[in-house]
This record gives structure tokens, C-alpha cells and sequence, in this order.
């Protein structure tokens, strides 16, 4: 258990006999302050040691190496993906050599690959993260390149993810205790699939379409709808073929289809009353951003709930706590008053927030 300083010191002057001066600057007291200042370091210590060790109290590399022990392994970052067009002072498509580096705010990308049309290839961000997917535009070589007129990134392929969260890694070591996986259950699907990048949530659907079929719903690590590059990328890895023959890591038998969650848009309107001399823009401003916190929040609950709702309690509730509103009335979801209820495969995006 751990102990003070001042508890250890109490501990220690109870066991000098009260005929001693005790009090603190006497011979007895400054003897025994150093062993109790360094006993309390110790246990202190311990207790740091002791969150270290356990799966609920870890973090960070701490953490990693703890949910190794159960073969969950800690997503690393990746790198975003783009299309990249390069013209001449002609406008026709520029050859540019493979691994040639471009560079584009603050960020360096590299040229990885060549498509089947002339002047267009694919970019990968030379930083991994989010932080790579914010850019779209005219790209400045770092080497010269002879011919070369104009570059730009044109089109984001596949979006780059932070290195997996503590929360998100401690969320699938707690999964792999709690039911047992075996030969392409559901359960087996949602651990090998939670554990390959570029993966947020899935849902998986059995004999979706008869016998022996399979569908995964799945969001990209940032919680979107996944583009069609990582949508791929993970059929090939798990039924490249969607013909069950075991090529992936779906067991054979299994005719695997990978499907992205859909994105749906919601307008909201609400009627505020509002303190004298309230900025109305500024409030309508800070609701909204709010707001996008809770449908963030949805998202990354949406493969453990069947349904997702977006509540209209929640959206005003959120709104009476912005600085300057008294109350809130008449607050609608894409044009009706009542709970917004998503299906199965959709996810909840603010398209934006109207206030009267």
C-alpha cells in the first residue's frame, strides 16, 4: 500500500519514546526524515510500477507490450495516399521517375507508383498520420525535373491514421477475453479484421447473401466511410477473391464481400432564445462544433451498436450549454422533429446547423 512521507514520518516518531524531544528540527526527527523521504520515493515507485504492469492501468509502451501477450498488436500509423497529375509546358502528361520527392505546405511526398494514364501516379505522404490527409493542390519539386511544368495532387486515395490510440488498443486486448473465437465466428472475424490498418470498426454479417457468404462493414481508422483503395486493400487480404478458396484470412469456405459504412448528412435547425447581447453567430458557431463532437462520438460507437440514433435530447442538450442560450425549441433533424435513427450500414456526418 502506499504511504506518504508524512504518514511514514507519523509511523516512525510513535516508535521514539515520548521522553525524546520529537519535534520537528530535534536530533531524532532530522534522523529519520531522510529514510522516510526515500521509503516514500520507493513506494511510489512501486505504485508507478504496479500501473505499469496491468492491462487496465498501462500505457504506451507499457501497454504495447502487455497486449502482445494476448497477440493484439498496437496498430502503427500510416501513410496517406494520393493521385498525382504532372503535365508539360504543353499539357500533355509528364514522365516522372519513381521515388522523385514533391513537397506541398509543410508536408514532402514521394512518387510511388505509375497508373495506366499518361502524367498520373500515385503519391504517398512522407508523414504518417491524419495530418497528412489535409492537403490537395500544386505540388513544388524538391530536385529539378526537366519537362516538368505543372504537378498537383489531384485526389486522396487512402487516408492516413494516427498510430493506434491507448483506448482503442486497450478495447481489443479487453475483446480478446471476453468470448471465444474459433474458425470464423463472428467473434474471430471482428479480432483479424479490428487488427489490420486502416480499420476503425466492423460489423459482420453472416449468410448474407446464402450459405457460406460473408459481409464485412467496415469504417476507416479516422471513423469515415473508407474509400475505395482501403475497401480493397482489405478484400485482398481477407477473400481476395470473394470465392472462399482460402487465399485470405477467411477460412475456406467463406466467400468474404468488404463493404464501407455509408455516410449520411444531417442538417439541423433549432430556435434559440438568447440572453441580451449575445453574438448569435458566435453561439450558432460553438453549438456546431459541439454538435460534431457527439456525432464524432457516434461514430466511433457504431460498430458496437446495432443502430445508431442521433437524439434530438442530445443536440439541445448540447445547445443549453453553449455560453448566452436560455432555452431551445423546435429543433428538427434533416426537416422533422423526431429521432434520427440511421440503418445498419450508416454513420452520421453534420452537414450543418440553422439557428432562428
Amino acid at each position: 500500500m502506499y504511504e506518504s512521507y508524512d504518514e511514514l514520518m507519523e509511523k516512525k516518531l510513535e516508535q521514539v519514546s515520548q521522553k525524546r524531544d520529537r519535534r520537528q528540527g530535534s536530533i531524532i526527527f532530522d534522523a529519520i526524515a531522510p529514510n522516510a523521504a526515500e521509503t516514500a520515493i520507493f513506494y511510489t515507485d512501486l505504485k508507478m510500477l504496479e500501473n505499469r504492469t496491468y492491462g487496465d492501468t498501462a500505457t504506451e509502451e507499457d501497454l504495447t507490450r502487455r497486449c502482445m501477450e494476448r497477440g493484439v498488436f498496437r496498430k502503427e500509423g500510416t501513410k496517406a495516399t494520393f493521385l498525382g497529375n504532372f503535365v508539360d509546358s504543353n499539357g500533355k502528361g509528364c514522365n516522372i521517375p519513381i521515388g522523385i520527392r514533391f513537397n506541398l505546405e509543410e508536408l514532402n511526398y514521394v512518387v510511388i507508383e505509375k497508373t495506366n494514364i499518361a502524367g498520373q501516379y500515385i503519391l504517398e505522404c512522407e508523414t504518417s498520420g491524419e495530418v497528412g490527409n489535409q492537403y490537395l493542390g500544386d505540388l513544388v519539386p524538391i530536385t529539378y525535373i526537366e519537362g516538368l511544368a505543372k504537378g498537383e495532387l489531384i485526389e486522396l486515395l487512402t487516408e492516413g491514421e494516427d498510430e493506434e490510440s491507448d483506448e482503442s488498443l486497450r478495447k481489443r486486448y479487453y475483446s480478446s477475453f471476453n468470448t471465444d473465437t474459433f474458425g470464423g465466428n463472428i467473434e474471430d472475424y471482428k479480432i483479424k479484421v479490428m487488427a489490420l490498418k486502416g480499420v476503425g470498426g466492423v460489423k459482420v454479417t453472416p449468410v448474407w447473401a446464402g450459405g457460406g457468404t460473408v459481409k464485412l462493414t467496415i469504417v476507416d481508422g479516422n471513423y469515415n466511410a473508407p474509400t475505395e483503395g482501403e475497401i480493397e486493400k482489405i478484400q485482398q487480404t481477407i477473400d481476395p477473391e470473394k470465392r472462399g478458396l482460402g487465399y485470405g484470412i477467411a477460412p475456406v469456405g467463406h466467400k468474404v464481400t468488404v463493404e464501407g459504412a455509408k455516410e449520411v448528412q444531417c442538417h439541423i435547425e433549432m430556435t434559440l432564445l438568447l440572453k441580451d447581447g449575445t453574438n448569435r453567430a458566435k453561439v450558432t458557431e460553438n453549438i456546431t462544433n459541439s454538435i460534431e463532437d457527439y456525432f464524432s462520438n457516434l461514430r466511433k460507437q457504431w460498430a458496437d451498436m446495432e443502430y445508431l440514433t442521433v437524439r434530438i435530447s442530445y443536440l439541445e442538450s448540447r445547445a443549453l450549454d453553449a455560453d448566452g442560450v436560455i432555452d431551445v425549441q423546435d429543433t428538427k433533424i434533416n426537416g422533422r422533429s423526431q429521432n434520427y435513427i440511421l440503418e445498419y450500414d450508416e454513420i452520421p456526418f453534420l452537414e450543418s446547423v440553422v439557428t432562428k
